[in-house]
């Protein structure tokens, strides 16, 4: 496989600590997603931008404490194969009007925007959202 996008989601469901128990459907994707991981930090080659780092970012300081966030943080800021792309007020214009003609999340819409514009047809996400994007494909293991 070619380089994946990596949504912010694959990220949250690997680290989020969960007070409560997990349905099994949530326990499969919490596993699923530490797969995911595993490859990265086994070397897999996969981008995300600035914005969804910082979605993950924002979730683990919610639910973390501030040394596991910030461990986790510089672990994936300082991993050669994970790319993270930086976001323009141009990007979000694109990802505005795909929004709108595809009925989904702006922030959704900026990954398929970067994903056209890098050339990449995977994304890692457990968001549904994407599959409205025919011309990708999104894995979930």
């Amino acid at each position: 496989m070619s380089q994946a996008y990596v949504d912010a989601n694959v990220f949250v469901y690997a680290f989020l600590k969960t007070k409560r128990q997990l349905q099994p459907n949530e326990v499969e994707i919490k596993q699923a997603a530490k797969n995911i991981v595993a490859r990265i930090n086994g070397g897999e080659k996969v981008i995300t931008s600035v914005v969804h780092f910082s979605e993950v970012c924002n979730v683990l300081e919610d639910h973390l404490s501030f040394d596991e966030a910030i461990l986790l943080e510089k672990g994936l800021l300082s991993r050669e194969n994970v790319s993270i792309c930086e976001v323009a007020q141009a990007d979000y214009i694109k990802a505005v009007s795909t929004a709108e003609d595809r009925n989904v999340g702006i922030n959704d819409a900026l990954a398929y925007v970067i994903m056209k514009e890098q050339i990449i047809k995977t994304i890692y996400s457990f968001d549904k959202d994407f599959d409205v994007f025919t011309d990708i494909q999104r894995v979930t293991t």
